[in-house]
């Protein structure tokens, strides 16, 4: 198979999971082994597309992000210096458990039959979250408060400690649980994957930057490209489910899926 078309996959994979509650990163170890795309070159394009994915909700999101860069909110909400503080303390967790555990949880669960158990137990905490969710007390990102940043930034712990998770599962499930109704919960998830995910791609970028070659301009450009367009409108149609669904579909899918993953691709 050319690397042309691995490339169109792979960002395929990348801007459709990463946003949604199935695990994007479980889905490219999956992929990658499927495709047989794996090694330190695989991982460093698994770095771009992520950059595509990131792009994606910036734009989607960019009168927020821009509300941010305000010297002072005169409204409060998630503007200004609150804005940024907020974010800060739903990422500094993540931040803190990468670092000093990264490593060893890349060496050891990076692959397919751990991210088949977490797809499993993933799917079942996200049906125990629908049924026992508490009643919704924040309806509009402006109103999450300093208590909830945090309560989702330690949930967002579990996608780094256990690859499978997923990021976007444990803090939309971070959010519901800190009583944020379902719509507020994934558009908080959005922009918070923005620091969290663009400090692990710097981080990585840095180390992985002398594996770069002339050679991989093209298909490195086709997966940030197709993770870009992927994921715009993945996450347009995800927030639009959303206002008349439940997470459950997603957890079958989860639930569905794992036991394939573990018999046949491990």
């Amino acid at each position: 198979m050319g690397i042309l078309v691995i490339a169109v996959i792979l960002g395929l994979v990348e801007g459709v999971t990463e946003f949604i509650p199935v695990s994007s990163t479980g889905h490219l170890i999956v992929a990658g082994h499927l495709l047989g795309y794996t090694g330190e070159k695989a991982d460093t394009f698994e770095i771009f597309i992520q950059m595509g994915a990131i792009l994606a909700v910036v734009l989607l999101e960019w009168r927020r992000f821009l509300g941010l860069l305000a010297p002072a909110s005169a409204r409060g909400g998630f503007s200004g210096r609150r804005g940024l503080g907020l974010l800060a303390l739903t990422t500094m967790p993540v931040l803190l458990v990468g670092f000093f555990l990264g490593h060893f949880i890349k060496a050891h669960l990076f692959r397919p039959g751990p991210v088949a158990v977490a797809l499993f137990a993933g799917g079942i905490g996200i049906l125990l979250a629908e049924r026992y969710l508490p009643q919704p007390r924040t309806t509009d990102v402006d109103g999450i408060t300093w208590r909830q940043a945090l309560i989702i930034g330690l949930f967002q712990c579990l996608a780094v400690l256990w690859p499978g998770t997923s990021r976007s599962a444990a803090t939309i499930i971070g959010g519901l649980l800190a009583s944020l109704d379902r719509k507020t919960a994934a558009t908080y998830s959005f922009l918070a994957a923005v620091p969290a995910l663009a400090a692990a791609v710097g981080y990585d970028l840095l180390k992985s930057r002398h594996l770069l070659e002339r050679a991989d301009l093209l298909p490195f450009a086709v997966g940030f490209i197709v993770a870009f367009l992927s994921a715009w409108a993945t996450i347009r149609l995800f927030v639009a489910l959303l206002g008349r669904r439940t997470l459950r579909p997603f957890a079958w899918y989860r639930i569905v899926v794992a036991p394939v993953i573990y018999f046949l691709v491990r």
